[in-house]
């Protein structure tokens, strides 16, 4: 779930003892620590960590968690939590958890030291149990080992009176720390990502056995919302579009959206001259044939091919077929108004939490302190002047979910299921090679596959080496003008999903 105002929390949200309140300070990771909580069972809402503490009126939240951030503590307007704040989580008797900058935070705020670490850590870790018992490791024992992701260059130096150190990285580094009469605690890592092997186990018992949540918390909670949310903003003779990209996440919405307003839904699938190889006759079969949603394809090719014509830069790239998409959408709207005497204000998209923060800060988000990574065209790439308003029904939420030779390879060797994602990127280098017994100037591609639980982070797949001699030689004998093969293998971070 993104950040949000007051007025924006969901009708769920109360004052129910159950809740865990999570402040953002701008980690590209913070929404994974929402999920996280949601998958066992307990109610959680993200807020912007700066947000004023009359925001959090009629909260009473069991827990709060202080998210990670890209900021040091020390940098001019480093963000912090809102004055008033501790009094507020003592008084409504919340355990506060402090990970990566939050930790940090929290020490600073309670008199403690933190400086710039002399060997910053980055990446996969490994931390050492320090405490014989711990609220965070229980009876772990001294010397247990376990893997964590670390990303931080700053460290705590001195603790706060009171707290325990009860484990480090094996670099030394204080990597948890607790203070269990205050009922305040940190973790250096995050353990709401993947590579932290034992993260969630950390936190299920935070929640459970430090907090005494009570798992009563489900996924259709957050399905009968946005069902609400629709009804509301959709009145009973509006239309609407929905852009259809023919991706799981356009699709999943269309039908949402389709089920509360039924044939006054109007999808949209653009040919944007970009797409795979029958990738269109495909995506217009499943709509029409197995989804039965209403759909209309439009050929702008052309449109979108002339524009991005010589332009190289990525971001200007997604800045272009952004406001293409919406010049489409606003000729459609035009065209239904003609037809049914309304014209549709608002224009429906797949958008997932991952495409918003990477694009972050969003308009209205009230996101201050997120880094951009890159503008998703859903997103970043939206022009400021489009006339459609915006329903994003799955924008709260993360997605549990090629080119054709490389994904039928994949496909034939069985392998379909086991990888997250793959595809083909064609690099804009030439590189010599041999072919026929002449010297070439041909193209390199590079393959990707990945393995993820929600695209937040990834590893890459593993492939076996016949496996890969087999897609060389094939995309190499088939593809005209492709003279490399390359397979890239880094993992998310530090690189992101898509080449660009």
């Amino acid at each position: 779930m993104g950040s949000a105002s007051a007025s924006s929390l969901p009708t769920t949200a109360g004052a129910g003892e159950n809740l865990v309140l999570i402040l953002d300070f701008g980690s590209q990771y913070t929404q994974l620590i929402t999920r996280r909580v949601r998958q066992l069972g307990v109610l959680s809402l993200c807020v912007s960590g700066t947000a004023p503490l009359s925001s959090l009126t009629g909260l009473r939240p069991r827990a709060v968690i202080l998210s990670g951030g890209p900021h040091s503590v020390h940098a001019s307007g480093a963000p912090s939590f809102p004055e008033g704040f501790l009094d507020f989580a003592a008084e409504a008797g919340a355990h506060v958890l402090g990970v990566c900058y939050g930790m940090q935070l929290l020490v600073q705020s309670l008199g403690g030291a933190v400086e710039a670490g002399e060997r910053q850590e980055y990446g996969d870790t490994e931390v050492e149990i320090t405490a014989t018992s711990s609220a965070l490791y229980g009876e772990s024992g001294v010397g247990n080992r376990q893997s964590v992701w670390m990303s931080h260059g700053d460290e705590v130096v001195r603790l706060p009176q009171g707290f325990e150190v009860v484990a480090r990285s094996v670099q030394g580094a204080i990597a948890a720390i607790e203070h269990r009469e205050k009922r305040f605690y940190g973790l250096q890592y995050h353990p709401e990502v993947t590579h932290s092997t034992q993260g969630k186990e950390t936190l299920r018992r935070f929640l459970f056995d430090v907090c005494g949540i009570k798992a009563d918390w489900k996924i259709q909670d957050v399905l009968d919302e946005q069902i609400k949310t629709i009804k509301s903003m959709v009145g009973t003779d509006e239309h609407v579009i929905c852009a259809l990209s023919g991706g799981v996440d356009s699709t999943v919405a269309a039908t949402l959206v389709h089920n509360v307003i039924g044939d006054r839904l109007h999808c949209v699938f653009v040919d944007n001259g970009l797409l795979r190889y029958k990738e269109k006759e495909r995506v217009m079969s499943t709509f029409n044939s197995d989804l039965h949603l209403p759909v209309t394809c439009i050929d702008a090719s052309e449109q979108f091919l002339s524009k991005l014509k010589g332009v190289k830069d990525p971001e200007m790239k997604r800045k272009i077929v952004g406001k293409e998409f919406i010049a489409v959408f606003d000729e459609f709207a035009h065209m239904l108004e003609q037809q049914t005497g309304k014209r549709p204000e608002y224009l429906v998209q797949g958008t997932l939490y991952p495409d918003v923060i990477e694009s972050c800060p969003p308009p209205g988000s009230g996101m201050t302190h997120s880094h951009t990574i890159k503008s998703h065209h859903n997103v970043g790439g939206l022009p400021e002047d489009m006339k459609l308003k915006l329903i994003e029904p799955l924008k709260l939420l993360f997605k549990d979910e090629a080119d054709e030779i490389y994904v039928q390879a994949i496909r034939d060797a069985g392998l379909y299921d086991t990888i997250w994602q793959a595809f083909a990127v064609l690099l804009p280098v030439e590189t010599v090679g041999v072919q026929g017994d002449q010297r070439t100037y041909g193209y390199p591609v590079t393959l990707k596959a990945i393995t993820s639980e929600d695209g937040m982070t990834a590893d890459w797949y593993y492939f076996e080496r016949k496996f890969l001699a087999d897609v060389s030689n094939r995309i190499c004998n088939n593809v005209r003008g492709i003279n490399r093969v390359c397979l890239e293998k880094t993992s998310k971070p530090p690189a992101t999903v898509e080449w660009e």
